[in-house]
């Protein structure tokens, strides 16, 4: 008690604490009187005398030292950069201006010019697209199992609107879909070697109308999927009957022959708009590629009986598809040697045995082929293909996903009505852009599997010892739906 007692009264007591100056004491610690510097003093830890008459101070007067450097009052473009820093920044810089030319190459299209909504198709393009992604998507994401009888028959039916519900997402117009033997479908594009992922990526993205999207003698619309690989064809009711009613039989040809030249189905369809007609479709392979020019294309039927095209128009329309008299008289042939000549015409007697058995008289070989020599050099795609993008605006970045109650009925049809009079009035976004020219290379592993288009995605021409030609052939059986009945094959014989 006695060492206590002896010490100074009012002197703060401080046990196994840190003392650290205050930033004034700091700068002027030599000017400070004891009793400035004692109640300047910070406590960083430890306990206070019971006795103490002042207050705990804070820790806002604990002030960073100022540091300098020698390039302190040196502007910023003045400071000397190392050689390894250089060459992060231009790396950075080089990464960055690479991952803007991706982002703005996914926005465009490979080949053509805008066009805006106002075209004739544009809702009926994007309901395909929609139902399309939706059926295949949902096929797709089933586990594999066997065909059954009932999967030649099947057809599903799905509603969409612009609200969604449980079993379909939310869509920009109010249309009906129908999805015709999904199953079946599934296992050909697995048999024509499609991969799921692929198959959806291509078609369900942007358009390309053709100039053939005019409706022609069929009076069917063509379009083409982003890369050029797939065609959706616009067909009657009665072709798509014919379809369905020969699918077995077509399905049993493919498995037996996985070098056919027929044509290729992937999926068959129905579209419906409120209060309009019935639009049934199938997507099926292009014969031709997207990397190369077709110098000549001829459609082939093996008749002569008005199967010419006039030869002064071709002026006019340099690209026109020939006919049969019009390879007669240029004197051409398939130039192949003895191993392809052998496999091809046996494909072609099994196809049109097929053929012969469905009744089905109407088809031609179509014949596109480009020379080796030319090259893409006149870069004929970009001048005879137009795009064509369905949709509008992108929709806005949707908040997370909140806990709400389930609207009813009423409030529903409310927010239909709000959604349908903002499509109204809003203006959709024209196409994106589009690429100079169409890729060099095939990419991908399209119809890789088959024979017939295991060269650059077509048959090379070859000489009469095996060896390769100047000229490669993209072929197919086309046209393949039309079932001639015994009336019209009585008046096509009177010609």
């Amino acid at each position: 008690m006695a060492s206590v007692s002896s010490q100074a009264p009012g002197r703060l007591v401080h046990r196994h604490t840190l003392e650290v100056p205050s930033a004034a004491g700091r700068n002027s610690r030599d000017s400070q009187s004891p009793s400035t510097h004692d109640a300047n003093v910070v406590s960083a830890t430890g306990r206070f005398s019971p006795t103490t008459p002042s207050r705990r101070r804070g820790s806002s007067q604990l002030v960073r030292r100022g540091t300098r450097s020698i390039t302190s009052d040196a502007h910023l473009d003045e400071i000397p950069q190392d050689d390894d820093a250089a060459r992060w920044a231009e790396h950075i810089k080089q990464k960055r201006a690479s991952k803007r030319k991706r982002d703005e190459d996914d926005e465009r299209v490979v080949v053509g010019t805008k066009v805006d909504q106002n075209h004739v198709n544009w809702v009926t393009a994007y309901n395909m697209l929609t139902g399309i992604r939706f059926c295949v998507s949902r096929t797709n994401a089933k586990i594999d199992r066997d065909l059954t009888d009932a999967d030649f028959d099947a057809k599903h039916k799905f509603s969409f609107d612009i609200t969604g519900n449980e079993l379909t997402p939310s869509a920009k117009y109010d249309f009906k879909f129908k999805d015709y033997a999904p199953w079946v479908f599934r296992h050909l594009r697995h048999n024509f070697g499609l991969d799921p992922a692929d198959y959806l990526v291509s078609l369900t993205s942007k358009y390309i109308l053709s100039e053939l999207g005019s409706p022609g003698k069929s009076g069917s619309f063509f379009y083409f999927s982003r890369d050029y690989k797939y065609i959706i064809k616009t067909i009657h009711h009665a072709e798509h009957k014919f379809l369905r009613k020969i699918l077995r039989d077509y399905y049993s040809h493919v498995q037996e022959n996985p070098n056919t030249l027929l044509s290729q189905f992937y999926g068959l369809h129905r579209v419906k708009i409120p209060y309009g007609r019935k639009i049934h479709f199938v997507v099926m392979n292009n014969l031709f590629p997207p990397h190369r020019d077709i110098h000549r294309t001829f459609d082939l039927k093996g008749s002569t009986i008005g199967r010419d095209f006039k030869e002064e128009e071709l002026d006019k329309n340099p690209r026109a598809t020939l006919k049969d008299l019009n390879w007669l008289r240029r004197n051409l042939h398939l130039e192949f040697g003895p191993t392809k000549k052998d496999a091809f015409v046996e494909q072609m007697q099994k196809d049109v045995a097929l053929l012969q058995k469905l009744k089905i008289m109407d088809y031609s070989m179509l014949v596109g082929i480009h020379d080796l020599q030319r090259g893409n050099e006149d870069n004929l795609r970009d001048k005879t293909l137009q795009v064509f993008q369905p949709g509008g605006h992108k929709s806005e970045d949707q908040p997370p996903n909140m806990l709400m109650r389930t609207p009813s009925k009423l409030e529903n049809a409310r927010k239909a009505h709000e959604l349908r009079e903002l499509i109204k009035n809003e203006k959709p976004i024209p196409m994106g852009q589009s690429l100079d020219k169409m890729p060099d290379e095939m990419a991908g592993r399209h119809r890789k599997q088959s024979y017939f288009y295991s060269d650059d995605g077509g048959f090379r021409a070859t000489h009469e010892n095996d060896m390769a030609g100047e000229e490669i052939y993209y072929l197919g059986i086309i046209d393949c739906l039309t079932h001639v009945s015994r009336s019209s094959r009585a008046y096509q014989g009177l010609y």
